[in-house]
């Protein structure tokens, strides 16, 4: 089906704008240190952007040295495109590469999944059973959708009746634009969904409510149908200045936000989602009450968790995020607490901010300086400071810039030039064009 490409502004003067800006971050790069000669085996769990960012930097660091990535996957998927995808932007192709296409030689792909981590032993085993020893592993495996975890929905029902999921990949994204493309079209209530987990790029619920809506606004047209976004949260989004600015934008379009209300299960026959709700009282009694919602057009973003791999290797964290099992890892230095010959990057580590693939960016550079000079026999000095950017699409052609640390402190990269909490066509170009040659370039391990 067609998408809403005919709605994307064409102004092409200002790519050199962009252009502009992707050199500016190239040219901020730092400079890459001497080759160190070492016989280390290092193994990395996870060929997404981390793992494969990361061996193409180890292999222009190390000489000697062993690198194996493991990673059954032979796609790679541009996971920032998939909003495009599903708002009929991008075709399901804009975001699928081949895996092995990014990896360079010198670094041994075992096309396998990984079954089992033991740390103690220090051995990776794949799911055919081979048993990989490391000196040094990272663990950039991703995280994984728990689908399950919502009664009465399964992939089978995205893109019919009115449901949408785009977290699930390129052919679910394009399904979802499939059922959101048809409310746009004949109007009625559109439900918007985020879990209470931590999850990757907790902005993308937010930019397919604007997106869609934008799109509904100008096909159905205004008064012929209703959004509503519901959230666990009790804001927004995780940075208080940027959740004031999107409950401002809410309120001049008409969306309605719904707080404390986590999806438990949908009725596809009857359209009704089922949300539990949290309410506590003055003495600070908990209480839990089922709210139903109907909908027409209802998009699905299921609690999100670190693989069973991860889980049952006892790197997980014991005392928080316990039913998520994301990477005992120090903030700063993303080197596990327990276990100082492991590393975690990318969505599974466990972290406070840090599930985008901006935050890879800085992240990998990070594990990179502290496993390097690991080898060295010396102390790594990197900082990673929970530097996190979500390019928040707030209509086709417009979108804000917002790029933050741990302590939810805006840090711009383009002062000047970029006004972070601004609806902006130079911060939807960063996101449609810029975006994805710097993501290629961080996956060859050069930006």
């Amino acid at each position: 089906m067609p998408g809403y490409q005919q709605f994307a502004p064409t102004r092409r003067g200002l790519f050199g704008l962009g252009a502009a800006a992707l050199a500016a971050a190239a040219a901020n790069a730092p400079a890459r240190a001497a080759r160190i000669a070492t016989s280390a085996r290092i193994v990395i769990v996870g060929a997404g952007a981390a793992g494969t960012a990361l061996a193409n930097r180890l292999v222009e660091r190390l000489d000697g040295a062993s690198i194996i990535i493991i990673d059954g996957r032979a796609e790679h998927l541009y996971q920032p495109g998939l909003s495009l995808v599903a708002a009929g932007l991008k075709p399901p192709s804009y975001v699928v590469s081949n895996t092995a296409d990014w990896l360079p030689s010198g670094v041994d792909l075992v096309a396998e999944a990984a079954a089992a981590i033991d740390p103690v032993a220090k051995t990776v085993t794949t799911a055919s059973g081979k048993a990989i020893a490391y000196d040094y592993l990272i663990v950039a495996t991703g995280l994984v959708l728990d689908h399950d975890a919502i009664e009465g929905f399964s992939l089978d029902l995205v893109g019919k009746d009115g449901i949408g999921a785009l977290y699930a990949g390129p052919q679910y994204a394009a399904r979802t634009w499939d059922a959101a493309r048809k409310f746009a079209e004949q109007g009625g209530v559109g439900l918007f969904t985020r879990p209470a987990t931590e999850m990757k790029c907790a902005g993308a619920p937010l930019k397919h409510a604007f997106l869609i809506e934008d799109i509904a606004s100008r096909t159905v047209g205004k008064g012929k149908y209703e959004m509503h976004y519901a959230a666990p949260q009790g804001a927004l989004f995780s940075v208080p200045i940027v959740a004031e600015k999107v409950r401002m934008l809410f309120g001049e379009r008409g969306i309605a936000s719904h707080f404390s209300r986590t999806l438990k299960a949908i009725d596809p026959a009857r359209r009704i989602a089922t949300f539990v709700e949290t309410d506590k009282d003055a003495t600070g009694v908990e209480t839990r009450t089922d709210v139903e919602m109907g909908y027409d057009y209802l998009h699905v973003i299921p609690p999100q968790r670190a693989p069973d791999v991860v889980r049952q290797s006892g790197l997980s964290w014991a005392d928080k995020w316990t039913d998520q099992g994301w990477m005992e890892v120090d903030s700063k230095t993303l080197r596990h607490l327990r276990h100082p010959e492991v590393f975690a990057v990318g969505d599974v580590a466990g972290v406070p901010k840090g599930k985008t693939a901006a935050s890879v960016k800085w992240q990998v550079p990070v594990v990179e300086d502290h496993l390097v000079a690991a080898i060295a026999g010396k102390d790594g000095t990197a900082i990673y400071d929970g530097y996190t950017s979500c390019p928040l699409i707030t209509r086709v052609g417009r979108a804000m810039l917002v790029e933050f640390d741990y302590k939810n402190n805006l840090v711009p990269s383009f002062p000047g030039i970029i006004a972070p909490l601004e609806e902006l066509w130079i911060s939807w170009l960063m996101k449609e064009v810029a975006l994805k040659a710097t993501y290629n370039a961080m996956l060859r391990g050069k930006a």
